[in-house]
């Protein structure tokens, strides 16, 4: 895992969307993923074509490109306001601890970034941004990309999920992030500056992995 963090957003707030030297402990019992909840469907009973969750390959940085700068010029959702080119979006997503890409019947629809939220001693926390094509909303995509990072992060070493500033009017990211479990750490008031010179509560959210 990489000593510093990474220049990238404070996640979560995409929808619309900084670890390892920690010595990892023996949980006591089971946790239960939310993500594979009774009232879940499971991926053989979703509609056809179903939506895939992968690894980010070189044939996918353009159109994840053009999915994050969407949200980007959106500016509502994530603090950048300068848009990736091809350039700097394959060197963006190659730094990440992990990418996943949401796919529909060969249909970039979403993506997420995973990476450490901090260095040392909270190396063990974990950060994500995540981005849906407003075009594939309301299909699903953003709950199975926040499900897929979480275990990703498990599996990747990190032991909480923290989304350091999600904008308190992406009332539709914190109602999922809520349903999956997701803790609420408090409002910072003022802290997005909107397109129009405003300013927005942000919200911290937690998960333990």
């Amino acid at each position: 895992k990489p000593e510093s963090p990474l220049p990238v957003p404070a996640a979560g707030r995409a929808m619309g969307g900084n670890a390892s030297c920690a010595p990892m402990f023996e949980r006591s019992g089971p946790r239960t993923s939310p993500c594979n909840s009774p009232g879940m469907p499971g991926r053989s009973e979703m509609e056809k074509p179903m939506i895939e969750i992968r690894a980010y390959e070189q044939a996918d940085i353009p159109a994840m490109i053009g999915i994050w700068n969407e949200v980007v010029k959106d500016g509502i959702a994530f603090p950048q306001e300068n848009p990736l080119d091809m350039e700097s979006g394959t060197d963006f997503f190659a730094q990440q601890t992990h990418c996943g890409v949401a796919v529909e019947d060969g249909r970039m629809l979403g993506l997420y970034i995973l990476h450490p939220n901090n260095v040392g001693r909270c190396g063990h926390i974990a950060n994500a941004s995540y981005a849906v094509a407003s075009a594939a909303r309301g299909k699903g995509a953003g709950r199975l990309l926040v499900c897929d990072s979480m275990a990703q992060g498990q599996a990747h070493g990190f032991r909480v999920l923290q989304f350091n500033a999600v904008v308190a009017t992406n009332a539709n990211a914190r109602h999922l992030y809520e349903s999956l479990g997701f803790t609420q750490l408090g409002t910072i008031p003022g802290g997005f500056r909107m397109p129009d010179g405003t300013y927005a509560d942000i919200c911290p959210y937690y998960h333990e992995l």
